[in-house]
Formats: C-alpha cells, sequence, structure tokens
C-alpha cells in the first residue's frame, strides 16, 4: 500500500509514504544510517541488527512507513505493535531533507496505524536534548511520562565492599518467572515481551544476613550484560543492587555492561552508581492516548 501525502503544484515528485514490507532489509538498514550520521547519538545498524531489533519488539514492518521522492528512500519510522498498545520508534529522516514535514506525515502514519489498530496508545522515546524531535511529538499531543536512563559499566571485578551474601543461580525459565513479578511499569525496550523475544536469559537470586534480598534478571551475551532488571523483595533497594551487581560481576569480570531505560527515580539507581555505573544518556519517554 502507497500513500501520496504532497505535491508541488509545478507537477514535481510527489512525496510518498510506503510499507517497510516493501524493501529489503539491506535497503532500510543502509537508509537508516543515512538518517542518524549527525544524530546525538547515531546507533547505527546492520542487518542483522535490525532484524533482531524487528523480531525483540515486535515491529510491523507491514504498518511501518517509509517516505519515498522519486524512488529515493528519505526517512523511516517504525511501529511496534502488542495488544492494545503501539510503539513508535526509530523515526529518521535525511539531514537535508528535515524540516519539510517528512518527519511529521511519517509519525501522523504510525498514529493512523496505531488507531486502525484500536491501540489505546502510542508510546515513544526522544533522547533528552534532541528538541526538534520532542516540539515535534509534542505538536502531535505526545506528553511526557518520565525520564530514562541508558547506564554502562565497563568489564572488570567488583571493587567495592558489600554485606555478606547467599547467591543462587537461576536459568531462563525461572528468569521469565521472575518477570511476571516484577513490580513497576517497564518500557518497551525491557518489557518481558522484548525479553523473552531478546533470549539468553538468566537470572541470580540473592539474601543477606540482615533478611534483606533481591533478584536480578540479564542477558549474557558473548561480550556483554544486557537487559537488567533489578527487584528488592526485602530490605533496602541500594543495598540490595549493589549486592545482586557484587553477585552478578564476580560472574562475568570480563564483560561490558549496557543497562537501557532504567527510570531515573528507580530506587536502584544509586546501588548501580555506587559499583561502577555511570550515565551515557537520557531518553524522554512520551504517550499520546488514542
Amino acid at each position: 500500500m502507497t500513500n501520496c501525502i504532497a505535491a508541488n503544484a509545478d507537477g514535481a515528485a510527489e512525496l510518498v509514504l510506503r510499507r517497510a514490507s516493501e524493501f529489503t532489509l539491506e535497503e532500510l538498514t543502509h537508509a537508516y544510517n543515512q538518517t542518524r550520521i549527525d544524530y546525538i547519538v547515531p546507533m547505527p545498524m546492520n542487518v542483522r541488527r535490525l532484524q533482531e531489533y524487528v523480531h525483540n519488539y515486535d515491529v510491523d514492518m507491514e504498518r511501518s512507513a517509509v517516505a519515498t521522492l522519486d524512488g529515493h528512500i528519505l526517512g523511516i519510522s517504525l511501529l511496534g505493535v502488542r495488544p492494545g498498545r503501539c510503539w513508535s520508534t526509530r523515526l529518521g529522516v535525511l539531514p537535508a531533507k528535515r524540516r519539510r514535514g517528512t518527519g511529521e506525515a511519517l509519525m501522523r502514519d504510525n498514529i493512523a496505524m496505531a488507531r486502525e489498530l484500536g491501540a489505546a496508545y502510542v508510546i515513544l522515546e526522544v533522547i533528552k536534548d534532541n528538541e526538534p524531535a520532542r516540539k515535534l511529538f509534542e505538536k502531535l499531543g505526545f506528553r511526557e511520562l518520565r525520564v530514562l536512563l541508558i547506564l554502562r559499566r565497563p568489564p572488570g571485578l567488583p571493587q567495592e565492599d558489600v554485606a555478606p551474601y547467599k547467591m543462587e543461580h537461576l536459568g531462563a525459565d525461572a528468569a521469565v518467572e521472575l518477570l511476571h513479578q516484577r513490580r513497576g511499569t517497564p518500557s518497551w525496550l525491557d518489557d518481558t515481551p522484548s525479553l523473552i523475544n531478546a533470549g539468553n536469559l538468566a537470572a541470580l537470586r540473592v539474601e543477606l544476613a540482615n533478611g534483606s534480598r533481591g533478584w536480578l534478571v540479564y542477558q549474557s551475551t558473548i561480550f556483554q550484560l544486557s537487559r537488567l532488571v533489578l527487584q528488592t523483595e526485602a530490605g533496602d533497594p541500594r543495598e540490595v543492587a549493589r549486592v545482586m551487581l557484587h553477585a552478578l560481576h564476580n560472574e562475568y569480570p570480563i564483560k561490558d555492561t549496557n543497562m537501557e531505560n532504567l527510570p531515573l527515580d528507580d530506587p536502584h539507581l544509586p546501588g548501580l552508581l555506587d559499583m561502577g555505573y555511570f550515565e551515557s544518556f537520557r531518553r524522554i519517554e512520551m504517550r499520546l492516548d488514542l
């Protein structure tokens, strides 16, 4: 399905919205990287990573939009779809073609597709200080929900002292069960379906002598730990976080760690900072009720 959205009075070529499913992953990857070449945080893709992204976050390529002019891709906006809700992601327009309505057309298409599906709302994330994008989203009716942190910890054994503890390793099935028990509202990136889709999950549970206890779910790949979810079941979240991370990094001392979309008000944040995590950048989560 194509949708012509603009035409010049002098008969010049029209801007056309097409479905992402009409393009190969190679074409989409190349175009996406071109749209992000000067971005605050570029986050480049390759074909494998884009394929994983589509799978992990339930991106509907039939409802994701690609803006073209004279057959050339100008911009992209993907749409994740889950029951009752949608996620607009990876909006990008070629630098030379910005401020001409292409980004707005892509976003309006995402919103229209979400309405067509009967979704209750659309959410998205915008990097803090990306004011042009944020103003566009506000114009379309999105409102700010919260600040999300992207944290990183370099490889290395933990150097910090923690209280004595007992630790239990748990496998993938137990990790999924724990995710179903967690409190709070995850973002789309660390939502339970996203983590299950991504796979390679494991977990650990710790208990301190004072009765404090908690669990940590994570993904472990060859070079990296990621997708961390921390839950304190009893005790001070800062102390429990310190102990869980001490156990994690003693187990995987040579792996880099990346943690995305931790809410700024998460009670485990002080413990993460204590254990060598640092902030890479921030995102603003926004929502449009339909």
